[in-house]
């Protein structure tokens, strides 16, 4: 692989360390080959590292333009990697001259690099941008720049993400601790607990709402002190702040520093408090110390630093916020550890040197290969579903889904229709439709081979008849403009009027391609409608592939709601439906019950929070026993974890029961929907009860029965195991209709 990266040579700070690094590694695996517009430290300091580095200077752009064609041309390159403005502007006109495929690190704000210099901005800030648009491809230095450039416009298909990686091999301080601080002329004996920070002392770190921060901190914890590593503008104003708040004894303001390996070593807790960031040095050199981390929510940190669990956010600016975060991590060196334990893992696996240098080489092996397909063709996907709405089922259905897809085609064009096109995009780096665009929508289905008409109940009048009509015209306008149907492990039913029952018939006969289903009743309900032109397949919820999140960051998860890691927990998931006031106070009885009787700690899931939290707060008010609710249980990988950790599972929402029956969990089910009786059925698990027919006695013995499945772990993995074995058969059948080759294509059994 050869591979030239242009860049004006006049960079610095982190751009300037990431290129350095980069290339410098890369020239190890590819032949890389760095071209500066200008002479300077940048170029040589690349010279002095072993990079390839050449100058190809004056300012007639036609004349050097047609210079680098022809030395691209003869040596053969077959990617150009541009890093700048002066290199995207470059970038844009060589793409076109050599046919090659032109891609640009963003390595900050595109729109903010030139602030402060009109003129600056108003050129090189313009051609930027323009000549951004017209490259093939863009890399985003940390998900967060990559959301920004998706929320401009950008094509999350031709995107990719990257972090500046750091070298995690063993290295060992120069000076231990007290070595250290005793070279700075500090006596602060080892009762103390140091914060720290590296930063320039300039207005975007905001050092000062650190200082303040510090200050509200240290009048609770006395023991606190604050080591300040850096240099610049707000030097005195920093130290005057810091008299003013009558901490100077407290807090050492060290200078530059290039012993950074001791100063880390030196410090109990790191500090970040900027107010703009993309994926700052300073956290990744702090995780590779095992420090616990308190950092602004800005930028890309919240990609490293998850709040509670891989360290502590506050909002950029709020020294009091910031404040009490200090105070928690002085007061408790278990937390300390723990979060240090946690981001040192965290960053080790995911942003390290390697980890940069091994993702590097696969956007360059996805751009060569994507070079390959043929263009001009129909090509990708397009998935129609109940997305955008907050449902954590429903988001994790979509999760499943795009994941298969890319284990059969890791180039596949994906497109999702969702009532939240911008957080589906950013979430799923999937293009998307918001739903009801319909002109939209029907040209993209024009293009596409596949639609998929993905998972959940969709296929149902009981919440609404225009969502059915939505959704048969969906697969109607899909196969009438040139698509294959899938309808991806789904439920059918129920469709209660008899109208709606023969037009559903009517177009899954005439226009689906094929069925994958989750459950043996809506196996039935199609036999029942007449339907059986499609091919039908008996599969399973694609949600069962989903994982769930690390051991140590659900721990942290628990942690960070007050829950005890090793605890013991009864999970309930409850949600508004016609007759369920009525019932709620059985539901508080039946948690108490499992607190008295079981020592089971009752604590609330929701789904849809925007749903699910109100029937909830219907039934705490009612329970004097310990509980508790988690408002928000994240993503899928947390929101599984969390269930995982469960002893049993209550629940009226279908997906909680998938997640916590794919972790083993017993269940018991209150069915207000068919579904969920029907998932259960499937998997072997027999505890429920209609809503309409609960009683307090009834959940109680199922509640029993429960427990005393809690050990039988070749009862509870069975279902599931089963569940597994058959989910394949979406994939499956997703391949077959795409035409693609290989172990994808293998046809499950027809039902």
């Amino acid at each position: 692989m050869k591979v030239i990266h242009l860049i004006s040579g006049g960079d610095s700070g982190g751009a300037k360390t990431h290129v350095h690094s980069l290339l410098q590694n890369l020239a190890r695996t590819i032949d890389v080959t760095m071209v500066c517009f200008m002479e300077g430290p940048f170029a040589q300091e690349a010279r002095e590292l072993g990079i390839p580095t050449l100058v190809f200077p004056g300012k007639n752009l036609p004349r050097v333009c047609r210079e680098l064609k022809k030395f691209i041309s003869e040596g053969g390159y077959q990617i150009i990697h541009c890093h700048g403005a002066r290199g995207n502007m470059m970038g844009a006109l060589l793409g076109r001259a050599t046919g090659l495929p032109v891609v640009s690190t963003v390595h900050s704000d595109y729109r903010l690099d030139y602030l402060g210099r009109p003129l600056a901005r108003l050129v090189y800030g313009t051609t930027n941008t323009v000549a951004l648009r017209l490259l093939d491809y863009r890399i985003g230095v940390s998900d967060a720049m990559t959301d920004l450039l998706i929320a401009r416009g950008f094509d999350p298909d031709r995107l990719f993400t990257i972090y500046n990686g750091l070298d995690f091999s063993p290295r060992r301080p120069a000076l231990d601790r007290a070595d250290y601080l005793a070279s700075l002329g500090l006596s602060w004996g080892e009762e103390c607990v140091i914060a720290g920070i590296a930063a320039r002392l300039n207005p975007v770190k905001d050092v000062a709402t650190l200082v303040r921060g510090f200050a509200r901190a240290h009048e609770n914890c006395p023991n606190l002190r604050l080591l300040i590593a850096g240099d610049g503008e707000e030097r005195a104003m920093l130290e005057g702040l810091v008299k003013e708040l009558g901490v100077e004894e407290q807090v050492c303001f060290a200078g530059w520093i290039s012993d950074t390996d001791s100063f880390y070593n030196a410090i109990d807790i790191n500090t970040l408090t900027s107010l703009s960031e993309t994926f700052p040095y300073a956290l990744t050199e702090g995780a590779r110390a095992g420090l616990p981390t308190v950092a602004s929510r800005v930028g890309g940190v919240p990609y490293l630093i998850e709040d509670g669990v891989t360290g502590l956010l506050f909002e950029a600016g709020d020294a009091e916020g910031l404040g009490k975060q200090l105070a928690a991590l002085a007061r408790d060196a278990t937390l300390r550890r723990h979060l240090g334990e946690r981001l040192y893992h965290k960053a080790r696996e995911e942003f390290s040197l390697e980890s940069t240098l091994q993702r590097q080489l696969q956007i360059y092996e996805t751009i060569l290969r994507r070079q390959e397909r043929r263009r001009g063709r129909r090509d990708g996907v397009l998935v129609c579903g109940a997305y955008g709405r907050g449902n954590a089922g429903d988001d994790a259905i979509l999760e499943a889904i795009v994941a298969e897809l890319r284990a059969l085609d890791r180039d596949l064009p994906v497109w999702v229709l969702s009532r939240n096109p911008e957080s589906t995009r950013k979430t799923y780096r999937v293009n998307s439709i918001y739903t009801f665009n319909f002109p939209r929508f029907l040209w993209r289905m024009t293009k596409t081979r596949l639609y998929i008409n993905g998972g959940g109940s969709l296929m149902q009048d009981v919440t609404s008849h225009r969502s059915l009509f939505f959704y048969l015209f969906t697969i109607s306008a899909g196969k009438m403009l040139g698509n294959q149907v899938l309808m991806y492990g789904c439920g059918i039913g129920p469709i209660h009027s008899a109208p709606n029952r023969r037009r559903a018939a009517r177009v899954l006969q005439k226009r689906v391609d094929a069925i994958t289903l989750r459950d043996t009743h809506s196996r039935e309900e199609l036999r029942e409608m007449g339907v059986d032109r499609p091919r039908i397949i008996l599969s399973a919820d694609p949600t069962v592939i989903l994982p769930a999140a690390p051991a140590a960051v659900v721990d942290g998860v628990l942690e960070r709601e007050g829950l005890a890691p090793q605890g013991r927990y009864i999970g309930f998931t409850l949600r508004p439906w016609p007759g369920f006031k009525e019932k709620a106070e059985i539901f508080a009885a039946a948690a108490e019950y499992a607190y008295r009787k079981h020592g089971l700690t009752p604590v609330f899931l929701p789904i849809e929070s925007r749903l699910d939290l109100g029937a909830i707060r219907q039934v705490t008010e009612h329970i004097k026993t310990p509980y508790h609710v988690i408002e928000h249980t994240g993503g899928s990988a947390h929101t599984i974890g969390l269930f995982a950790r469960m002893k049993v599972v209550v629940s009226m929402r279908l997906h909680a029961l998938v997640f916590a029956a794919s972790q083993g969990v017993p269940l018991v089910g209150v069915v207000y929907d068919q579904k969920i009786s029907s998932f259960l059925d499937y998997i072997g698990q027999d505890l429920y009860t209609d809503l309409d027919a609960l009683t307090l006695e009834k959940l109680q013995a199922q509640m029993d029965a429960a427990c005393a499945r809690m050990e039988d772990r070749a009862f509870l993995n069975e279902g599931v195991d089963r569940l597994r074995r058959v989910e394949h058969r979406n994939s499956e059948t997703a391949a077959l209709l795409l035409g693609l080759d290989g172990p994808g294509t293998r046809g499950g059994d027809r039902a």
